[in-house]
């Protein structure tokens, strides 16, 4: 399996980097943040590091520096690609990097307005830019597989407000593109399928909370649903179980969360739970259901 993991510096793009590597793949590691050079987002975590991950893991990673808002440099790597494999049969389109430009519950006219515009090029011109350039590896053979990593399901977010309306168009238009690449790729036996993760412990969220994996439950948070949260191998192992599925375009066109498709696929976190946080959200957190954080895991 060769795959490509655009945005795979660090929380979800990492743990899904890492799956597929443990299911053998070879996989392309590609973001900004090197060692020695940070991105914008100014985290330590480097693309270099995510690729031995992936070795370690029992794959084999690449690490490959692009910034996906630059075409040019997006379509070197596709050509690379090419030359070094032939072929590409997954391709996540996990960029993001925006989470220093956006402002909780802020109206339109109070959010600074360049700010705004920039987070929706990060998370929506570099997922369509690396499309262009990359989909036409991966309708060579049939069976392609391309997941758009987003922040709740079209059915979550369709009837709640998301933040801001930077973020909710952010979140809600890769959605979107998820069931546009499942129509494209159609003709070529390809599928397209967008997959949320649920409460994540990326890195950033645990220094966020001052905590670290060993001690999480332990990190002072509103949300009861921080205690169904869940690591980023969770919803890497999702992605690993479609793109190795015989019959993963059941899944095209398709909107789902890391706790579906590990009921579908009968997995688990790595501490051996299985969290449905969307599902903790909607039945006790929005209804005040009696019930606790456990019986979501």
């Amino acid at each position: 399996m060769i795959a490509l993991v655009a945005g795979a510096t660090r929380g979800t793009g990492r743990g899904i980097a890492v799956a597929l590597g443990a299911a053998g793949a070879t996989v392309y590691c590609t973001g900004r943040s090197i060692r020695g050079q940070r991105s914008e987002m100014n985290r330590a975590e480097t693309i270099e590091e995510t690729a031995e991950l992936v070795t370690a893991a029992g794959g084999t990673g690449i690490a490959v520096q692009v910034d996906h808002l630059d075409p040019t440099q997006v379509e070197a790597l596709a050509g690379r690609v090419e030359r070094e494999q032939g072929r590409l049969d997954v391709l996540v389109n996990d960029v993001w990097g925006s989470d220093h430009l956006w402002e909780w519950d802020t109206p339109v006219w109070k959010h600074d307005l360049d700010k705004g515009l920039r987070l929706l090029r990060l998370a929506v011109d570099t997922h369509i830019i690396s499309s262009r350039f990359l989909l036409p590896l991966l309708i060579r053979n049939e069976g392609g597989l391309v997941v758009e990593v987003t922040d709740g399901t079209w059915e979550f977010n369709e009837t709640r407000y998301r933040e801001n309306v930077y973020y909710d168009l952010a979140k809600m238009s890769v959605n979107r593109l998820a069931y546009a690449w499942s129509k494209e790729l159609r003709p070529y036996g390809g599928t397209g399928v967008a997959v949320t993760p649920g409460f994540l412990r990326s890195e950033a969220m645990l220094d966020n909370f001052g905590v670290t994996e060993d001690n999480w439950r332990e990190a002072k948070v509103a949300h009861k649903s921080w205690l169904v949260s869940e690591t980023p191998a969770y919803v890497g192992r999702g992605i690993a179980a479609i793109a190795g599925d015989p019959d993963k375009q059941r899944w095209s066109g398709r909107s789902v969360d890391s706790g579906q498709l590990a009921e579908a696929y009968g997995l688990t976190d790595v501490d051996g739970s299985r969290p449905q946080v969307w599902r903790f959200i909607t039945e006790v957190e929005e209804t005040g259901k009696d019930a606790g954080p456990d019986d979501y895991r």
